[in-house]
This record gives structure tokens, sequence and C-alpha cells, in this order.
């Protein structure tokens, strides 16, 4: 074991920032892990929608894809939220909330791209913009092709040139659930945006468009909207492995210590080989108590995680400031166990901030599920089948009925299945000794009308000792280890 001063500076360096707009680029691209999911983003198609929940590295992929760009001196433009306030808020008439999203994309869309190639504006842009019918790349090229380039600096010169060269764009559009409350308005609007990029993306094959969308966001407007199923071929789900996630945490630690190490070296790598990346910051094993006692650390850091970085971040930072406390230059046992509660409410409340839009009553339904005297009396209450899991909604229904926020009211089935898409609950196996886990976002379709597919259901580690606070010792005696897959 190495060892180090787990300063706030270097706890951040370690293990990154939370909010990856807020990470220093460089340091963002030494440890990010080039997967699949990025390839499948960045490939040069006409149209990319990610999704995922939050915290599975959104912004991180799209942060990295621009700093590429613009190393690469290409063309890329970023829409905000401040960019699009105020367009296409009537969203009573679909096609006319197209029309005004696809209007105002190109003007911003105009003036962005003007503005990144060093290109004067006026107040003459949007009517000089229509004559063109919507072809933006023709618009812009012709505009570039009318300036004199001893106007620009060194730097949009090498953009204008290569712009010239290739005649590409890409469009980056996140942060689009900023204000996101799950009502009929915001649904058309995100749907009609949706519609817009696609009908601006198919007049301009140059374009490249990349939306990222939450889960939930893109959930609603996919089963709200049937013409969605135009855009179903472009969406890319994303989702990490056990293995990637273990590799993102070896290479940020690795890379830390100066080592430089690919992606795919990585990916590539052993269990037993990434275990000795960790082994630089943590105890080995955890000394602790029940079925954990004993096992390999990053086992039991990948089942306390809902398979999201993020959750990785906020773990590990938990943990090093607790060893920070006790003047530990390693992460031990006793810090991982000391700051579980912490991290499992902070868990809990993120939930419920995340989808109280979608569910107004979230909280009671999440801590109705609470084990009950019976429960804990037989050790149960954190694993469920199909019958027992709608059984447990019936009883938290009795206190009072659920109504989503569209009005519609929620059967025990519908609370079902939102639990598991929100992964509250995820679907279980025992594998011997071990856990087979399998979340929303690898078999969405899996709780249909929850039929017995051979799963049982299981509430999350993460929320455990925010249900349970009381009685802790039962949290670890009921707790397997997550697969290595």
């Amino acid at each position: 074991m190495t060892g180090i001063d787990f300063t706030e500076e270097n706890i951040q360096l370690i293990f990154g920032h939370e909010a990856a707009e807020d990470e220093a680029p460089e340091r963002l691209k030494q440890y990010f892990l080039r997967s699949t999911t990025y390839d499948q983003v960045m490939a040069q198609l006409p149209l990319r929608i990610l999704v995922g929940h939050k915290g599975l590295g959104k912004s991180a992929l799209f942060q990295v894809a621009m700093s590429e760009d613009e190393n690469a001196s290409r063309l890329a433009l970023v829409v905000q939220p401040n960019d699009i306030v105020g367009l296409a808020e009537d969203s009573e008439d679909f096609l006319r909330t197209v029309r005004s999203w696809r209007e105002g994309l190109l003007e911003i869309l105009a003036r962005k791209a003007m503005s990144g190639l060093g290109l004067a504006q006026d107040a003459t842009i949007a009517d000089r913009l229509k004559s063109y019918g919507g072809r933006l790349t023709d618009f812009v090229l012709a505009t570039v092709q009318d300036m004199k380039s001893t106007s620009l600096d060194p730097a949009k010169k090498l953009v204008t040139e290569t712009f010239l060269k290739n005649r590409e764009m890409s469009v980056y559009i996140d942060d689009l659930d900023r204000g996101w409350q799950g009502r009929k308005q915001d649904i058309t609007r995100i749907s009609a945006l949706l519609n817009a990029v696609r009908d601006i993306s198919n007049e301009n094959r140059n374009i490249r468009f990349r939306v990222a969308l939450r889960t939930d966001v893109y959930f609603l407007v996919r089963t709200s909207d049937e013409s969605t199923d135009k855009i179903e071929g472009s969406v890319v789900w994303l989702k990490w492995t056990q293995q990637e996630i273990f590799a993102l945490l070896a290479l940020r630690i690795e890379s830390f210590f100066g080592a430089s190490l690919s992606s795919a070296q990585l990916l590539n790598s052993s269990q037993a080989s990434l275990s000795r990346s960790l082994d630089r910051l943590f105890e080995p094993r955890f000394n602790g108590r029940g079925h954990w006692r004993g096992a390999p650390t990053h086992r039991v850091l990948m089942s306390l995680i809902r398979k999201r970085p993020r959750d990785l971040v906020k773990l590990c930072t938990l943990a090093a400031r607790d060893a920070r406390l006790g003047g530990e230059r390693v992460i031990t046992t006793k810090n991982l166990e000391n700051i579980f509660e912490e991290y499992s409410q902070g868990r809990m409340q993120d939930t419920i901030n995340e989808f109280r839009t979608e569910l107004p009553a979230i909280e009671r339904l999440l801590f109705g599920m609470k084990p009950n005297k019976k429960e804990k009396t037989a050790k149960a209450g954190y694993t469920y089948t199909t019958d027992g899991l709608i059984e447990k909604i019936k009883s938290i229904q009795e206190q009072g009925a659920f109504k989503f926020a569209n009005r519609r009211p929620a059967t025990p089935k519908d609370l079902a299945a939102f639990l598991y898409k929100i992964n509250f609950i995820t679907a279980r196996k025992d594998v011997g000794e071990v856990i087979d886990r399998k979340y929303f976002e690898e078999s969405r379709y899996l709780q249909s009308n929850f039929v017995d597919f051979g799963y049982a259901w299981e509430i999350h580690p993460a929320y455990r000792w925010a249900l349970q606070p009381d009685n802790i010792a039962d949290i670890f005696l009921s707790l397997k280890l997550t697969s290595d897959g």
C-alpha cells in the first residue's frame, strides 16, 4: 500500500468532481475511460441521443468530445438551457411548437457558428438565414467565403480552414432536464425539440447533433408521443459494467500517481491486476461483518454503487475524508463503515430530488419500503418475489393513493415498474455466494407486467442504511456481494 495525505485537493484530483463541467479539462481527459458507448456517440451520424440516469457521466462524455473537437480545430457548438429560454413555450399546437424549435435553433446555431468562426454578427442574420430554407451549413459556408480571413485570430482561422475543408459542425445539447417537472407541456416541449433536431439534421447532413437526456425524461417522452419512434434508432443508452467502473477507479488512481495507461489496457486487465491499483489507497480486504467479511475491498465498493461513476466519487470521497480525520494514509474498513449511513442517506435524497417531478409522493413510497417488524423478525424485507413486492406496495398504498405528475393514478404494478426504472430495486438472482443484479438500463423490459422471469426483486444496498438506521448490524447480515460481471 502506498498511501497519501488525503487533503481536499488530493481527494478531488484522485476521485474527481461530482459535476464533469466543474472538472479541470486536462485532468478529466487523463482519467476518462473510452468505452464502446463513447464510440457510438461519436459515430459520424446526423443524430445521437445519449440517455442515462444522473451520475452516469453524460456531461463528462460531452466535455471530452468537445475538447477533442477543439484540439482538432473542428467547429463545435454548445446549446445550453440559457440559450433556449423563452423558445417554443407555447406547447398547445405540436406542429407549431416543432416549427418554433426549428426556427429558433437554426438562428441560435447560426449565431454560435459565426462566433466560433470569428464572423461579425448583425440584426439581419435571421432574415438572411430564412433565404437558405433551413440549410444552415450553406448559410455559414457562404458567409465564410464572403469574409476576409485577415480578420480572424489564429485559432479561429484554423477552425475556419477545417470547416471549409470538411463543411462539418458538431452540436452538443446538454442539461435539458434543468427545470424539468414532468408535466404534459414539459413532455411536449422536449418531444418537439427532438423532432426539430431530427428535421434540421435531415436538411443538413454535415451537422452532427448529440443530445443528452436523463432516463426519466426520455422514458416519459418516448411513452407519451408516438412520433418519437422515428428517433429511437438514434438513442444510445449509457450504461456501465462492473469491469468498466473498476477500470475507471484504477485509471483515476494510476493517473494520479503519474502512470500512463490506456482505457483498452485497463478494460482488458484481470480483477487481480486492477486490485493492485486500488491497493495503493485502500485496505485490500474488508474486515467488517456479515457476508462481506474478508472480501476484496473493490467487491464491497461495487456492491454499494448503482453502476454510476458519480456514486463511486461520492463513496470514495466520503471515505477518504474520514481517513483524513483519523490520520490514515489509506482507506480502511473502519473508514468505509463510518460513512455508509451518510452515503446511503445522500443516495436516497438524490433519488427523491431526481424523480419527485414524476411521482410527487416518491418520498412516502421509498420510505414505505422500510422493513416492518414482521419482516425484521423473519430476516426479510429487502428481497421480494414478484407477488411479495406487489403486496408490499399495496400495504404502502393503504396509507394513501399515489398519482403521477400527469394526474394518472398509479397501480401497484405501475409503482413496482417505477421503482425498477429508478434503480431503487434491481432484478436479482442468487449465484452461489454472490448476486447477479440487473438494472433497468440493462433489461428495460424485464419487469413487463411483472411476469416472473426467474428473478427476484431487491432493494439496492445503497439505500438500506437510510431505510434502517436503527439496526445497522442487521443490514450487514442481509448483504451479499455483487458478482464481478
